[in-house]
């Protein structure tokens, strides 16, 4: 029974019920029914994950090798992210404004995400129930698992509607926001098996639910602006409804440039097929995917096409030089500057990894320097600019990734050949997805920030815990680590945490034969590269508080809180096998809002 438990808490399990345990302690009394939600939620997660990688049985998803299923940290990540945020308005709000837009139409953005996330829970156990899952030495048959997902069911759909019912007047209004959580959860379910199915091995179960939670999100913001804009006679309905505040321009257009390139593919292949049937109407059952129909010039002529229409319909480019010329003085200047950072990095680099024996896991560190060496002075001087820069180069890495998937003319094989040069164990042929979380995992937390705050640190949540805790946390534990973190975790927690206070006491010369013996299923990751990741972010905050204070804003950061928050990031770096440049930045913008 004492190794079924151990199992039952491995190391990552244990890192995100540190961390939603600490989301929870602060939440207000007003966000009581947003605090149970996230309870059961996690119950479930947790549950369900333990069905999934305890169960022998297959099933129909080919995830990415070597990865767990990480489907409770991808189930707590998001809706914890949004309740966090939640926590910091109503805290930064004044008690007579609470019911303000803005706390509203977050508050309506979180139960979007945790219902998400709920239903494609629901799809999983449903998809699992039919093999018996072991736990330890306890049986747990698909008839227990139905009961308690039942039970967990019935109790978040009860949460969900007293939380409604306490912001609502209306009996209707409280129904039709029910149905449209149900849409949302529904969606989710359809992209997450789209994902899994046409990009196998590329994500693990709980980073695709993070993708696919994220982007019903994203776009059901959009869908609800759009309502609010296109109705303007029933705006005061429309807003009582989706439950939405105000959005900038610069989001606006960032929405408008993702919209346009995720119907992209679509669009590219209806142009490419009529174009196909009007050159050859005289034989049609010529495939397309042969390519006896046309030449890779063609094809490329035809996205390049695509692509234009697709921008200069959706995205005014006038508005985008507007913004830029607003201030054009430093704002051109810090497009140079970030032009001839990304020259001299991309020819460095790249002549780098094909003449020296440096080891890759060392070149793409290098790239995480370059994100802090780009984004830091543009948020600490042009942080409303970096938000649109952000959007637009998310906009170039997926045309680029589609040049490179779809080997389009001219610029397709140089492009595999540059990128296939700093890919590790979690990309694959099919899709690339370092850069886009690097990225991501930098813009994130800075989007996540715009309005009220209060916690100046928050907004480099993802240049802290990526450019600087992740690379020093590699380069550290690659060239001097010796004391090696437990794969399974399951080694008891007090001679974890002793094993890390040595390190960080530079005492682990007296604990290496004791910690290399009782460690026998080690992990890639070391303690004294963890340690190094700590003591670096705490050293990058005291620099850049001081530099803040300077600037005007009021520190409000708690020393014990910021070492909490560090310390559980950098533990969840250490444990998990997922893609950590996409849940550590949202996980340490989650602490730093606290």
């Amino acid at each position: 029974m004492a190794a079924g438990a151990a199992e039952l808490f491995n190391g990552e399990r244990a890192v995100v019920l540190l961390f939603v345990s600490r989301v929870l302690f602060s939440v207000p009394v007003s966000l009581l029914y947003e605090a149970l939600a996230l309870f059961l939620l996690v119950a479930g997660g947790l549950l369900v994950e333990i069905s999934a990688e305890s169960s022998t049985a297959p099933h129909r998803f080919k995830t990415r090798p070597g990865a767990s299923s990480g489907i409770l940290l991808g189930t707590a990540t998001l809706p914890a992210a949004m309740l966090s945020r939640l926590i910091q308005l109503s805290r930064v709000l004044p008690e007579n404004d609470v019911t303000s837009e803005e706390v509203e139409g977050l508050s309506m953005q979180y139960w979007i995400a945790s219902a998400s996330c709920f239903g494609v829970l629901i799809f999983f156990c449903l998809a699992f129930q039919y093999s018996t899952k072991n736990i330890g030495s306890f049986q747990l048959r698909s008839s227990e698992a139905l009961k308690y997902g039942l039970l967990q069911t019935v109790l978040y759909v009860a949460v969900c509607s007293l939380s409604l019912t306490t912001k609502s007047d209306s009996g209707s209004l409280i129904l039709i926001k029910l149905l449209w959580l149900i849409c949302h959860a529904l969606a989710t379910v359809v992209l997450i098996q789209h994902i899994l199915l046409t990009f196998p091995l590329c994500a693990s179960l709980g980073e695709a639910l993070l993708v696919s939670s994220g982007l019903v999100l994203y776009f059901s913001d959009m869908l609800a602006h759009t309502l609010t804009k296109t109705f303007m006679f029933i705006t005061s309905w429309t807003l009582n409804f989706v439950g939405y505040g105000t959005r900038s321009e610069i989001a606006t257009v960032i929405q408008g440039v993702m919209l346009g390139l995720f119907l992209l593919p679509a669009f590219y292949k209806i142009v490419l097929r009529g174009w196909f049937h009007l050159k050859n109407w005289r034989k049609p059952e010529v495939s397309i995917a042969n390519g006896e129909a046309h030449s890779a010039v063609e094809s490329s002529i035809i996205f390049y096409a695509s692509l234009s229409v697709m921008l200069t319909i959706l995205i005014p480019i006038w508005m985008v030089l507007t913004f830029v010329f607003t201030d054009p003085l430093k704002r051109l200047a810090l497009c140079l500057y970030w032009i001839c950072v990304i020259c001299a990095s991309v020819l460095r680099f790249y002549n780098i990894s094909k003449h020296s024996k440096i080891e890759r896991i060392l070149l793409r560190k290098y790239y995480h320097l370059v994100a802090v060496l780009m984004f830091l002075p543009a948020l600490l001087f042009q942080p409303t600019f970096l938000d649109l820069a952000f959007g637009l180069a998310f906009a170039v890495f997926l045309v680029l990734e589609m040049i490179r998937v779809w080997k389009i003319w001219p610029l397709g094989d140089i492009v595999h050949q540059f990128m296939n040069a700093f890919t590790d164990h979690r990309d694959s042929e099919i899709l690339i997805v370092s850069h886009f979380s690097l990225l991501l995992g930098c813009a994130l937390p800075k989007w996540m920030s715009s309005g009220l705050n209060d916690r100046p640190l928050a907004p480099f949540a993802g240049i802290l815990s990526l450019g600087i805790g992740d690379t020093m946390a590699s380069v550290v534990g690659h060239k001097y680590g010796v004391l090696r973190w437990s794969k399974t975790g399951s080694k008891p927690m007090l001679f974890v945490l002793l094993r890390f206070g040595y390190t960080l006491s530079n005492l682990w010369l007296t604990s290496n034969r004791l910690a290399n013996t009782l460690v026998s299923d080690s992990s890639e990751k070391t303690i004294e590269g963890t340690a190094a990741g700590i003591t670096s972010v705490l050293a990058a905050c005291s620099i850049l508080l001081p530099l803040l204070a300077s600037t005007g804003y009021v520190l409000s950061q708690h020393w014990l809180s910021l070492l909490m928050a560090v310390t559980v990031s950098g533990l969840l770096e250490a444990y998990t096998a997922q893609l950590d440049n996409a849940f550590i930045p949202l996980v340490f913008y989650s602490l730093l809002c606290l």
